[in-house]
């Protein structure tokens, strides 16, 4: 799916560098490796400032405490999408609150959030309450879905209309941008938080685990600087509990390197995800990315009916591939607890049946991705 090696190759020294780099000063943890990355990553998605953490998780999680999320409180999320968005919101103690999808992208539908608010909570002026568990309705965590961002208008409209936080799941769209309020503005920046992966399958990566929050306000910046060092203001003086959870150093100097390459690569993926769109347009289900998103293409995901039998086809022609996401959050057996059945959520479940990832590696060859496209197209035929 994702040939790291061809791109490590082309950079090798570079890294090699950078690496020796972080030995020979001797700051492992929180040096200035991870002071430039935050100021750099801050600057790129026009944040004020930028937290680096463990992974991409611990950002969910810690944005989360940041916001005084706790037990007794719900967040509105997609059920189509990987565990880390809910399971942040139950390591919390909240309880995680599911909404359908667009199917055309993948995304949180607002209109089913909206929907969800209306018929499922009550609104005294002052604060938003689940029917039934009286849970409080503290924040909305849209998913930035395979590159591009979720339609944040209508839901940062319902978040100001009922005092709720918007806490952004940027792990696959890592300088993914939107047309808001008559200008582009980056995944990260349109909401109160914005959470960052660089796990190695990200557009973004790093050599293992990383994490980053983003936000304008310095508040959160403290208290994410504090609750990532076990919630200590200064050594020995503890503010919260906080966690272990601090961004290494030998990591940031990795990312700063491949930050440097983020245009060049995503430009890449730009055109084989234009090249795939016009050849098989017609023959599967093809992404859609509406005009006021500028998607950076981390999955490149079809839908078709007999979805396994073309996987099996492609397995056997040597092409990897990659479901996204079997089975969707609310019927995951953690969650049996929250009474949500099959069928309660029909686009998130069509799409955990019908969808499937293509390879979109940058470092694609020309007879590569043709080859793709012929064996996608061969299926079809047969």
């Amino acid at each position: 799916m994702l040939n790291l090696q061809r791109q490590h190759q082309q950079i090798k020294n570079r890294l090699l560098a950078a690496i020796e780099e972080v030995i020979d000063s001797g700051r492992f943890i929180l040096g200035p490796k991870v002071r430039e990355l935050e100021t750099r990553i801050a600057e790129f998605t026009g944040s004020a400032y930028a937290v680096g953490c463990a992974s991409g998780t611990d950002a969910l999680h810690l944005a989360l405490r940041a916001l005084d999320i706790g037990p007794g409180d719900a967040v509105i999320t997609s059920p189509y999408t990987f565990f880390a968005s809910a399971e942040a919101i139950s390591l919390a103690g909240a309880r995680p609150v599911f909404c359908d999808i667009e199917l055309g992208t993948f995304n949180l539908d607002p209109a089913r959030v909206d929907e969800s608010i209306t018929t499922g909570c009550d609104w005294n002026e002052r604060e938003l309450v689940l029917r039934g568990n009286r849970n409080r309705v503290k924040a909305i965590m849209p998913i930035h879905l395979f590159g591009q961002c979720a339609n944040m208008k209508p839901i940062l409209t319902l978040a100001r209309r009922y005092r709720l936080e918007v806490v952004e799941d940027c792990a696959q769209s890592f300088g993914a941008q939107q047309l808001l309020d008559g200008r582009w503005r980056r995944a990260g920046s349109l909401g109160t938080l914005g959470c960052f992966s660089f796990f190695p399958s990200k557009n973004l990566n790093a050599l293992g685990d990383g994490g980053m929050v983003t936000t304008s306000s310095p508040g959160l910046r403290d208290r994410l600087r504090m609750l990532r060092e076990h919630g200590a203001e200064s050594r020995h003086v503890h503010h919260f509990i906080g966690l272990n959870s601090r961004l290494d150093e030998l990591q940031a100097a990795v990312l700063l390197v491949k930050l440097e390459m983020m245009t060049e690569l995503n430009a890449h993926r730009r055109e084989l995800f234009e090249y795939y769109s016009q050849e098989l347009a017609g023959i599967v289900g093809t992404p859609n990315v509406p005009d006021w998103n500028h998607s950076v293409f981390n999955q490149y995901i079809i839908r078709i009916e007999s979805r396994d039998a073309l996987a099996g086809f492609l397995k056997d022609r040597g092409i990897a591939t990659a479901i996204y996401y079997p089975v969707p959050l609310h019927l995951q057996k953690c969650y049996a607890g929250l009474g949500y059945q099959p069928g309660d959520f029909p686009r998130a479940e069509q799409a955990s049946w019908e969808t499937l990832a293509l390879p979109i590696d940058p470092m694609m060859t020309t007879e590569e991705r043709d080859y793709i496209v012929a064996s996608v197209k061969a299926f079809r035929e047969g």
